[in-house]
């Protein structure tokens, strides 16, 4: 595509040279510079990619966005905008042509539940028989394609990269997890969404947003950016109205809204939920219907992800009972809520929760499916939330028989300051030092859960889930919380 027609939907740049310029592709990491690219500078929190331009240059960028003018090459045209994370979106679509503009794009928003709800979505949009792919913390996956993601939400060039794909592979429907950081960041922008979906707001990410409120205000951009209703075709705003911020998305949008919940205010509610430990069964009413669904997921917050999938599928006007026959063969998502029983009768639990409001519902369904002890290894991050250690190891010790703390993703920060933080609550309220343990060594803390647990015992280890690697310092080390488990059960032959 010509330089000229990529930087057509820009309203406001500033360029004094050849325009006619045949563009193979962009880059933003200079290291992915192919010859004939346009490399667009951007400014983060830990690097600046004006920095890396002669690099980007030397692997044959030919011309560059950045947002100040830089000492380049004669040949090279420097184009200078506000605000080049924002021109990075508009041009990535342009390039793209517009691919979300092709499909039914549906967000999902919310503090947990957006990896099960939209992965749930993704396959009730398969299974009744209209081609979808989804973008999230596990991946992009469109048919038999799939690609790692680094983040939950993408930066906007590989988010409508992913969408044209899905396009070209002939999905009518995408589905994605929509991070507040993606949205305060702008990573969604030029992204034409039909339908958002709210599954919950709870305490999480104040390291990055300044409060709770601030929190609550970026994933209202979701919300408020869904057109009118009526604007030539219905879009929707599908709430969880259990939750109060809902009411705050509500008066942001334009779009119909459908809510879900258990409360009798919901449009399409859950009532009679009995979970057991081979699964969750509850009735679902709402809009003219009244059906009773047994799934595998267990607990009731994965109650609320099949309810929103079937109210944003209700939107969609699938039919109720294809629905269904959907939750009931959905076999849940790697490293939410997974499950692993030895041959002498101990399960572990391998979730991702990793804020105070996932590590509780885990617990609390953690004992419903226990005949025994609960014993719950976990780890808070490095270079996160600090706020949310101490009240984290508080739930821990309330709602489990015995916590063992550990290390997540340490990244720069101090792991003793980590541990320090995760503690502190323990050492003000001094609680005796037999009713926990510290143990830095994540491999080390889940072996020493697993020697002690007995028959009937659940051993539950959060934070990490579906991860494959542990970021220590700079550097990342293969480490996966399930094969940890395996190795140590394949040692003393209970590896059933």
């Amino acid at each position: 595509m010509r330089l000229s027609g990529l930087l057509s939907p820009l309203t406001t740049c500033r360029i004094e040279a050849e325009l006619n310029l045949d563009i193979k592709g962009i880059a933003f990491d200079s290291r992915k510079v192919n010859p004939g690219d346009l490399f667009v500078c951007l400014t983060g929190t830990a690097q600046d990619g004006h920095a890396f331009v002669h690099d980007a240059i030397g692997r044959g960028a030919i011309a560059v966005v950045a947002e100040r003018e830089l000492s380049v090459p004669k040949h090279v045209p420097v184009v200078v905008v506000p605000d080049s994370r924002a021109a990075l979106a508009v041009i990535a679509a342009q390039f793209y042509h517009h691919p979300s503009r092709k499909l039914k794009l549906i967000g999902v928003t919310g503090t947990n539940g957006k990896t099960t709800t939209v992965q749930l979505l993704n396959h009730m949009l398969n299974e009744s028989g209209n081609p979808s792919g989804s973008i999230g913390t596990l991946g992009m996956t469109v048919g038999n394609y799939t690609e790692k993601t680094r983040n939950t939400t993408p930066e906007s060039l590989e988010i409508q990269r992913y969408l044209n794909i899905m396009v070209e592979h002939g999905a009518k429907y995408a589905v994605m997890e929509v991070s507040s950081h993606a949205l305060h960041m702008g990573r969604v922008r030029e992204c034409h969404f039909h339908t958002g979906v709210f599954t919950n707001l709870t305490h999480d990410h104040l390291d990055y947003h300044r409060s709770f409120a601030e929190y609550q205000e970026a994933k209202k951009i979701l919300f408020s950016a869904l057109p009118s209703a009526d604007a030539g075709h219905a879009s929707y705003a599908i709430l969880n109205v259990d939750d109060s911020s809902s009411e705050v998305y509500a008066r942001a949008t334009k779009a119909r809204i459908l809510t879900y919940g258990t409360s009798s205010r919901a449009n399409v509610r859950a009532e009679d939920i009995c979970v057991t430990p081979s699964g969750t069964s509850f009735t679902v009413q709402g809009l003219g219907s009244r059906v009773h669904i047994h799934w595998r997921l267990p607990g009731v917050y994965n109650v609320y992800n099949a309810l929103a999938a079937l109210c944003t599928g209700v939107a969609h006007e699938i039919p109720m009972e294809q629905m269904v026959a959907a939750l009931e063969s959905f076999h849940g998502v790697e490293g939410r809520f997974d499950t692993l029983v030895s041959r002498n009768g101990v399960k572990v639990i391998v979730d991702y929760a990793h804020n105070p409001d996932a590590l509780k519902n885990l617990l609390v369904t953690a004992r419903q499916v226990s005949s025994g002890r609960v014993y719950c290894v976990f780890g808070c991050e490095g270079d996160r939330d600090r706020y949310k250690r101490p009240v984290m190891a508080n739930i821990a010790l309330e709602l489990s028989d015995f916590p063992v703390l550990t290390l997540d993703n340490t990244r720069t920060e101090d792991p003793d300051s980590i541990l320090r933080d995760m503690t502190s609550d323990y050492v003000r309220r001094e609680v005796p030092k037999s009713a926990y343990r510290v143990i830095s060594d994540r491999r080390e803390a889940i072996w020493f859960a697993l020697e002690r647990a007995r028959s009937g015992d659940v051993v539950v280890i959060a934070g990490k889930g579906h991860e494959t690697v542990q970021i220590l310092g700079q550097t990342e080390v293969p480490f996966n919380d399930k094969q940890v488990v395996r190795e140590f059960w394949s040692q003393l032959g209970l590896l059933s």
